[in-house]
């Protein structure tokens, strides 16, 4: 079968002929049919946050099984599914206490299913590899699809939108009336600010340094913009919210800078929701005393602390009630060959989502 493998870190990807080791103990294989790709394939792809490399990333997937291993319980050849990279082992703590995204153990490197040779593995990147045209993953990381829903839209559910709306939903915990701020209005940006409008938010502020992805925003809900290069733009928080300040700050970027910025939007009480990973060695200051004075906390969110079973088929209903954007956020269609061209294209910034589509 055919994969866009990483070679070297920094490089274009190479179009190559990979083999895949058949499913094992809770696993399914999946034909893939469309993967989106997301700013952390690219992170990556660049070397940011480490890893081996050879490699196959993607992870942001629907396809159908064509195989499942011993023990897999509800699943069966030919089911449509969203592919993710929330693996879970169902047993843990964390588990137990319905935080599947926290599974101690979910994050365990097995080895990949994926080689070029008897010699040579090929990594699974972020537990998927879903720029490949088949994949062999864990039961705990599919949700089922119905066929009401194309390619391109559902694949987006399995990393931008349960990151984005996720985050507002089950990290921060908006409520109807507050006053959120989302930095960053790319793929995960845009659906933090559905989620907010989905949550009944009063005021929602996006902040880019791109005019026209504030335009963007709007369409997806935001009330108002401000440009992140402009004047003082912790004072023009202030000013669309009667001096207050906003109760939460997503930011949505992977950018200290950007969270250091974000930490001057926040009321007494606000809430610093960090959804964007900075590069590995990056460090954020903060003032504690502060911080500590106004009883404001600064939280992680990991894709959306979603929980599949739970959220998938709620994400799924507003979809159909028109209320959650999806076919809106694709930009572009690629096949496989030309994924080169469509990462350079989100690099860029031209891009909400672009898909990889495969025959």
């Amino acid at each position: 079968m055919r994969a866009a493998v990483c070679r070297e870190f920094g490089q274009p990807l190479t179009i190559e002929e990979v083999s895949l080791a058949p499913p094992d103990n809770g696993q399914v294989e999946v034909k893939i049919e469309a993967c989106a790709i997301c700013h952390s394939d690219i992170h990556f792809m660049k070397g940011a946050w480490g890893g081996p490399t050879p490699a196959i990333f993607g992870h942001e997937a629907v396809g159908r099984i064509v195989r499942t291993g011993r023990n897999v319980s509800g699943w069966s050849k030919g089911d449509r599914v969203l592919v993710t990279l929330l693996k879970s082992c169902g047993s843990c703590l964390n588990c137990s206490h319905g935080q599947p995204a926290q599974c101690e153990n979910g994050r365990e490197e097995l080895p990949s299913p994926f080689s070029l040779s008897e010699t040579l593995p090929v990594s699974q990147g972020l537990w998927t590899g879903a720029f490949a045209e088949r994949t062999v993953i864990d039961q705990s990381q599919i949700a089922h699809i119905p066929d009401s829903i194309s390619n391109e839209a559902a694949c987006l559910l399995s990393c931008g939108v349960i990151t984005g709306v996720g985050a507002v939903v089950n990290t921060a915990r908006v409520y109807p009336g507050s006053a959120v701020a989302v930095v960053g209005a790319g793929g995960v940006g845009l659906n933090a600010i559905q989620g907010a409008r989905i949550s009944g938010a009063s005021v929602i502020v996006a902040v880019d340094i791109s005019a026209r992805k504030l335009e963007d925003a709007r369409e997806f809900g935001a009330t108002h913009g401000i440009l992140a290069d402009s004047e003082k733009p912790h004072r023009q928080i202030r000013q669309v919210t009667n001096g207050r300040g906003v109760d939460f700050a997503l930011v949505t970027v992977g950018s200290v800078t950007a969270l250091e910025m974000a930490t001057r939007f926040l009321c007494h009480g606000g809430k610093l929701i960090i959804v964007g990973m900075p590069s590995a060695d990056e460090i954020l200051r903060l003032k504690p005393m502060g911080m500590a004075y106004f009883s404001q906390s600064v939280i992680g969110s990991y894709m959306g602390d979603a929980v599949l079973r739970r959220d998938i088929p709620w994400l799924l209903s507003l979809y159909d009630q028109g209320r959650l954007k999806l076919d809106q956020l694709v930009t572009g269609r690629y096949k496989l060959d030309e994924i080169n061209a469509a990462v350079q294209n989100t690099i860029e910034g031209k891009a909400r989502r672009n898909v990889i589509v495969f025959d």
